[in-house]
């Protein structure tokens, strides 16, 4: 299935000028990874963020948000966020941050 270009672009742009970063295609997607460590994607309409285990609980409080499970097995740490919880530049910004937070605390591969 393909995935949202227009979605995937945004990510693109936000992430441009940080070093590390990637792309890869992967669950039917495209991911973006720092040093190797997968950060945020698009799968089909929504983003997929990796924002660790601390912030997952609370996050999957939010609207529009869900636990990432794709292969009926839950990937926790990671969620996915509909395509209203991302309508604007201000909420993907956040979700890109908290990303790059988590991610930023691991080695690099």
């Amino acid at each position: 299935m393909a995935f949202s270009n227009s979605l995937a672009e945004r990510i693109r742009h936000l992430l441009a000028r940080r070093r590390g970063v990637t792309e890869k295609k992967m669950f039917g997607g495209i991911c973006f990874l720092l040093h190797g460590n997968l950060l945020v994607g698009v799968w089909k309409e929504s983003m997929i963020a990796r924002i660790g285990k601390d912030a997952y609980e609370s996050a999957l409080q939010k609207d529009h948000v869900a636990e990432f499970d794709i292969t009926e097995r839950t990937m926790k740490g990671w969620v996915m966020i509909d395509s209203d919880g991302v309508d604007s530049e201000a909420d993907l910004t956040t979700w890109v941050d908290l990303a790059l937070a988590f991610v930023r605390t691991l080695p690099a591969k």
